[in-house]
This record gives C-alpha cells, structure tokens and sequence, in this order.
C-alpha cells in the first residue's frame, strides 16, 4: 500500500529517447509508491528508449508531448539524466519554455546527472547552489551555478543530483519538497 503522502499531487517527466534507465524509473516508481499521479511528457508520443550501460534499454510509454503539457497541470517536474536525453532536449523550445514555466511558477524541479544542462538552457543555474554529473560541472559552474560534489543539492524549488548512485537521496528530496508544499494542484 503505497504511503499517501503525495496523494492527489501531480508529476510531470519530460525525457526522450536516450535517457538514463534508472534515472526514470526509479523516481516514477517511488513517487508513484508514495501516492502521487506521474505523467511522462516527449517531443513526440509513442515510446522513448532507455539508455542502459553501453546499450539500449527498455521503453517507456509516453502520456503526452511536451507541447501539450502544461505547467498549471502539475506540482512538480523531473528531468532524468543520461548523456543523450538532455542533449537532445535542450535544444527543443517546447522543452525550455517548458522548464521555465514550472520555474516561474514556484514549482519543484529535479534534474539528476547531465540534465542540469536543461537547467543551465532554461537560464536557472545562475546564482544557484548545485551539482551533476562530473562532465558537466564545468557547464553549470560557467553559467554561474555554485557547483557542489554532494549526492543532492536543494536550492529554493531546484533539486540536482549527481548520478544513478544518489536516486535514494534524490527521490527523498523531491519527496520532502512536494510534502512541504502547499495544496495539490
């Protein structure tokens, strides 16, 4: 029985394909278990691809486009990580104006591994305290981010993380914030 403490809250990932296995399925599962509806938004509908090790992971069925997803909708964000799913979503207007839209709402918004870059193109590291993956910690520290090597870092409503290794701290911290935050959407 999953613990209600995020029942009647509302969750959006954006990903496409490319994305860290992990880095999506650990968070939908654990936010699911604690009680709250999670929609999963791509550039296109159908379903993305995981990346997993060296290889091609499994599929996730997508529940809308990123155009179509609307910020008002939902309580949180989560951007999952993997080296190809942010590359390829920074560079998609939607995505950007998506990320922004949560941001400027006061909404919570996790980015775990590389997809802090989704955060440096959205405008939002500047001025935060924050971390990722080590390949991007020069990227965030040039857009003016305070880079830190902890498993998670909460700054206001931006939580990042580094790596598969800190989904658990991860998920408690996006837990803790949709718990601490006012009425459901």
């Amino acid at each position: 029985m999953p613990d209600p403490i995020l029942n009647e809250r509302r969750i959006l990932i954006i990903a496409t394909d490319g994305f860290e296995q992990s880095e999506l399925e650990v968070p939908l599962e654990r936010l699911r278990e604690a009680g709250a509806e999670v929609d999963i938004a791509s550039i296109e509908l159908g379903d993305i691809t995981g990346w997993e090790e060296d290889d091609w992971g499994d599929e996730v069925e997508v529940d809308l486009r990123i155009a179509d997803a609307n910020a008002d909708n939902y309580d949180a964000l989560v951007l999952p990580g993997g080296q190809i799913n942010p590359d390829l979503l920074r560079v998609e207007p939607d995505a950007i104006a998506l990320i922004q839209s949560f941001a400027e709402a006061g909404k919570p918004i996790a980015a775990v591994c590389h997809a802090p870059w989704l955060l440096i193109e959205a405008g939002l590291a500047s001025g935060r305290k924050m971390t990722g993956y080590k390949s991007i910690r020069t990227d965030l520290a040039n857009a003016g981010a305070q880079v830190v090597d902890d498993a998670v870092v909460v700054d206001g409503k931006i939580i990042t993380s580094r790596c598969p290794d800190d989904l658990p701290a991860f998920c408690d911290a996006i837990v803790e914030a949709l718990a601490e935050a006012e009425a459901p959407v």
